[in-house]
């Protein structure tokens, strides 16, 4: 049974995760402001920037993949630290293998390391959120989204001063590193041992309990439900990665606008989508989870739509603008339903975050391959569709009995 915390414990280990969800942010950004200069220093093609992208997306997938086994071997506490450090480590590695070494293989063994910790970590960092949302009793798991894409403004200031005082990647990255193991070696001391996170109370435990833990882990991905929540969050991580990957391109090609339109565009998807991700607690705690996925499921479809025809360049940056706010909520939100029990929300959230998380890598290079064939516009329909899907499926999102969070003050009430 996890015993209960004084409201200074809970806040600061709210804080802590914040910044946990920050520093992985802030190593995404770290490494994609640095990719100009990392390929000039190389001096490789855009073909080898594009298989060292694959090489680190195939790494995150893995890290995904063993989430669940490394879940219960450690718990969630030990697991972010880990990742933490192995996420960090590759950012030094890259930086490193360009500057001192000069070495692609080197770079390339430092994405492994930084995707393979950042898509575990993911994960992990998910089931130690949803943990906390259950244990305040409002829905916050948005406002740790919103972290991630503070961390990747961040990141890309950073970047952006780095690059004006003349410091290469093998000295930007490591610092950049070395401050990420430091908030990961704070925030993990300020976070407490919770059963609910798969934390084993005591070193025999953890040797004896952890393929109990396992099996609990395993047993989620033979749950309906699963899959459904699944399904909602594999529709609004392809409208999110679409996004990142495609929209400024879009722009570009699809509408005939300049390099900078295209950049402001995205810059206007992002804005939008971390604003409602600051204020979207409060509105699903009013709404409840199920209507207000399936109003943004509405708002996204809406955007993609008028982004994919608009006529001229202002109503293709209201597209964005809409598209951004209504792809928002659906992953974190897909994680808090599945959170609603807490005896299994770690299986839960670490399997169907899995499906979302492989649809956020795997999909938007999928998506460049098929747009060679039919244009890119006509590719981002594809998208739209998942964006229905993922709102026809919002009603799995409903919580389970006994849970209160996600459920709307009108159920409340009726309670």
């Amino acid at each position: 049974m996890d015993p209960l915390l004084t409201r200074s414990q809970l806040v600061r280990w709210r804080n802590a995760v914040f910044a946990i969800f920050l520093a992985s942010g802030l190593s995404i950004a770290t490494w994609s402001a640095r990719v100009p200069a990392i390929r000039d220093t190389l001096g490789i093609s855009r073909t080898d920037i594009g298989l060292m992208l694959f090489v680190g997306g195939v790494a995150s997938i893995l890290g995904l993949s063993v989430s669940a086994v490394i879940l219960a071997r450690w718990g969630a506490r030990r697991a972010m630290l880990a990742m933490t450090l192995i996420f960090a480590t590759g950012v030094a590695v890259i930086g490193v293998g360009t500057d001192v070494l000069v070495s692609w293989p080197v770079v390339m063994v430092g994405l492994v390391l930084w995707g393979f910790g950042n898509g575990c970590l993911d994960v992990v960092m998910n089931v130690e959120a949803a943990t906390i949302e259950k244990q305040i009793g409002k829905t916050i798991l948005p406002l740790f989204h919103a972290f991630f894409s503070f961390g990747t403004v961040i990141g890309a200031g950073l970047g952006t001063v780095a690059i004006a005082m003349g410091l290469v990647p093998g000295i930007h990255l490591p610092i950049m590193a070395a401050i990420i193991v430091v908030i990961g070696v704070i925030c993990v001391a300020n976070i407490p041992v919770r059963e609910a996170a798969m934390d084993a109370a005591q070193p025999t435990e953890q040797k004896e309990g952890w393929r109990e833990r396992l099996a609990v882990a395993l047993s989620a991905w033979r749950e309906p439900r699963t899959y459904t929540l699944g399904l909602i969050m594999l529709g609004m991580a392809f409208a999110e990665g679409g996004a990142n990957d495609w929209l400024a391109l879009g722009v570009v090609d699809g509408h005939a606008a300049s390099e900078a339109m295209g950049a402001a565009a995205l810059a206007t998807f992002s804005v939008c989508m971390t604003l409602f991700r600051i204020l979207g607690g409060p509105l699903v705690d009013h709404l409840g989870r199920v209507v207000t996925l399936r109003v943004l499921a509405v708002l996204a479809g809406a955007g993609l739509l008028l982004f994919i025809l608009a006529p001229n360049l202002p109503l293709v940056f209201v597209g964005a603008a809409l598209w951004g706010m209504g792809a928002s909520l659906g992953f974190p939100l897909g994680m808090s339903a599945a959170a609603d029990d807490p005896a299994k929300a770690a299986a839960r959230v670490s399997a169907a975050s899995t499906i979302g998380y492989v649809a956020f890598l795997a999909g938007p290079p999928a998506l460049g391959f098929i747009s060679d064939h039919i244009g890119l516009l006509n590719t981002l329909y594809i998208i739209l569709g998942l964006i229905v899907l993922s709102g026809f499926a919002s009603g799995a999102a409903r919580p389970i009995a006994g849970s209160t969070v996600g459920a709307g003050r009108s159920a409340s009430r009726a309670e």
